[in-house]
């Protein structure tokens, strides 16, 4: 039994800190680091890890507890929302187990999370226990209006509230604009995300790149099955296009399913930061988890 686990944290400008958080998770038996990723502007850092079911609730409870130690939400700025240190927390079934199994890891790591280090938890996803929590989107907009969290209660003085979760794979990906006309790439957003009427499992966000002078449209693809990558990077194009925007690439964050890249061969989609070693099958196999 293989699990993945995606935790965003609100650090990205820190290395020592970042490293705190990742060194976490390599303590860990049974539990493989595979991938960090971190932005300034986001002020975020992205985790991908992987193992056994008990190997990443213990890595992704380590993780946590050492984003406590060294994040103050109270001092936080950057341009990605969020609602913790620890931000989001999601478990993904890769082989072997269930997504009933996998619910049940999520709540009970939520459950910890809470009794060992009194930070409160929203569930979302399939672990989430009403509709109306299902959405992330919906969770952010909950908790920045003060609902009671599912598990514990009120908010960490520093680190705020974690939301943990049960989703398939996701990725999360930004095509970088060469402009700085930040209402630009959230008209762009706004037509492509499924929310407001665009491609089916798109969510996106425009957002402004301080550090590099740039816009960026920031997504997550949901299901790369229904909307494949190139679908969404040329309809942001065609919209570049017609207003004289170039487009500066398209940046990874985290990894990516072998199956991702194979709906788009013969795309050219720009990569920016796209390696061998981002292809989750491949890192897995390079360390033989799966075969």
């Amino acid at each position: 039994m293989i699990v993945e686990c995606v935790p965003n944290f609100s650090e990205g400008r820190d290395p020592k800190i970042v490293a705190s958080i990742a060194q976490a998770v390599t303590n860990v038996k049974g539990a493989w680091l595979l991938d960090t990723t971190s932005d300034p502007d986001h002020n975020r850092s992205v985790l991908t890890f992987a193992g056994s079911p008990e190997g990443v609730v213990q890595a992704a409870l380590g993780a946590t507890r050492a984003a406590l130690e060294g994040i103050d939400l109270t001092k936080h700025s950057g341009v990605h929302p969020r609602v913790g240190a620890a931000d989001v927390i999601p478990i993904v079934p890769v082989c072997g187990i269930s997504l009933e199994r996998c619910i049940d890891l999520a709540r009970g790591l939520a459950q910890r999370i809470w009794n060992d280090l009194r930070v409160p938890v929203f569930l979302y996803e399939a672990a989430a226990l009403s509709e109306d929590r299902r959405r992330l989107e919906n969770v952010r907009r909950l908790a920045r209006a003060g609902a009671h969290p599912d598990i514990g209660e009120g908010r960490h003085p520093t680190a705020g509230a974690s939301v943990v979760g049960v989703r398939e794979f996701l990725i999360a990906w930004n095509i970088n604009l060469r402009t700085q006309d930040v209402e630009f790439a959230r008209k762009v957003a706004r037509e492509i995300r499924e929310s407001s009427g665009g491609f089916p499992c798109v969510k996106a966000l425009g957002l402004r790149l301080e550090s590099r002078g740039e816009t960026q449209v920031s997504i997550n693809l949901t299901d790369f099955r229904r909307t494949p990558l190139y679908v969404v990077f040329d309809a942001v194009a065609e919209r570049c296009r017609a207003a004289g925007v170039e487009i500066a690439g398209s940046e990874l964050i985290g990894m990516i399913p072998e199956a991702a890249l194979e709906a788009s061969r013969g795309h050219d989609l720009r990569w920016l930061n796209l390696r061998p070693e981002l292809v989750l099958e491949r890192r897995l196999r390079e360390l033989s988890v799966i075969r």
